[in-house]
């Protein structure tokens, strides 16, 4: 099993010919991992906890609370009210728990049958839903009443969409075919 890190200084050679770069320095690069939680349902600040603590778990990171902006009536929430969790990742830990969402968590999913290329935005970054919170080891043995889902959004120095598919596939991603 390759690791993530290797992998992206393979890529300015798989991916230098194809998008015609001269420099080692023009090859795309991981910047950072963001993983968010909305929590806005869980009205019980000890549900809210139980995530955060599961989500330190999983990230190796303490989550920092986001809160809502505005009082919205019909989503009873109010203005301070913690309506999300968040992580950014950088460097080492980064790269743990990328190669642990690419080489343990995805394959671990229900009916996993690749990640959508389609989730990359005009800014070159990636971002990846994952239903249930369980596919990771950290948490997979404890009780399964308040499963959660994440979002990880993966920031890449890539210029253009197509240059980040490129080098995502170059990482090892398990893209739809």
């Amino acid at each position: 099993m390759d690791l993530l890190q290797d992998k992206e200084k393979k890529a300015y050679k798989a991916l230098a010919s194809q998008f015609h770069y001269t420099n080692v320095m023009q090859s795309p690069r991981l910047k950072k991992a963001v993983v968010s939680v909305g929590v806005g349902s869980m009205k019980d600040k000890k549900k809210i906890e139980l995530a955060a603590d599961r989500l330190a778990k999983i990230t190796g990171q303490k989550p920092a609370t986001r809160t809502a902006k505005k009082a919205i009536a019909t989503f009873k929430t109010r203005q301070g009210d913690t309506v999300g969790l968040q992580v950014t990742l950088r460097g080492k830990r980064m790269f743990d728990f990328l190669n642990k969402v690419v080489h343990i968590a995805l394959p671990r999913t229900k009916d996993f049958k690749g990640i959508p290329p389609s989730a990359v935005d005009e800014m070159g970054n990636y971002t990846l839903g994952i239903k249930e919170h369980t596919v990771f080891p950290e948490t997979a043995d404890e009780e399964l009443k308040d499963v959660f889902g994440m979002a990880i959004t993966i920031v890449t120095s890539a210029k253009k969409p197509d240059e980040a598919k490129a080098f995502l596939g170059e990482l090892g991603f398990p893209f739809r075919k």
